[in-house]
C-alpha cells in the first residue's frame, strides 16, 4: 500500500498562527511581483511558496489561493503573509476601510441582488 506522505498544516506555517504583517482579508486580491516571477523562475522558492507563484497567472484572492491549495484560511493568510513580507507577493488595498462598507452601500446592494 503506498500511501501518500501527509505533513501537518502548522507545519507549512512552522507552528504560526499569526500572519508575520497586517492580518490578510480572506477577500485580499494577491499578486506576484516580478522579484516574485524571477525567484520562481530560477527556483528559488520552497515548495509552497512556488505552487503559490504558479497560481498567480492573475489576481487571486487569500480564499481561493487556500481552496487551491487545500490548506486552511488561517494557513493561506500566513504563507501570502511570507511571500508579501519577502516581496514576492502584492497586495491590493481594501476598497473599505476596517469597519467595512457603510449601511447605503450594502442596502443598494440588497436591492440589486433582489432586482435579479
Amino acid at each position: 500500500m503506498n500511501n501518500p506522505r501527509f505533513v501537518r498544516q502548522f507545519v507549512l506555517t512552522r507552528g504560526r498562527s499569526r500572519s508575520v504583517g497586517a492580518d490578510l482579508a480572506l477577500d485580499t486580491l494577491v499578486t506576484l511581483t516580478e522579484l516574485g516571477r524571477r525567484r520562481a523562475a530560477g527556483g528559488e522558492l520552497l515548495a509552497e511558496a512556488a505552487q503559490i507563484a504558479r497560481l498567480l497567472d492573475g489576481p487571486l484572492s487569500v480564499a481561493e489561493i487556500g481552496a487551491h491549495l487545500g490548506v486552511h484560511l488561517g494557513i493561506a493568510r500566513v504563507l501570502v503573509s511570507d511571500l508579501v513580507a519577502a516581496g514576492v507577493a502584492a497586495v491590493s488595498a481594501s476598497d473599505f476601510d476596517e469597519s467595512g462598507p457603510d449601511l447605503g452601500t450594502l442596502e443598494r446592494l440588497l436591492d440589486d441582488l433582489q432586482a435579479l
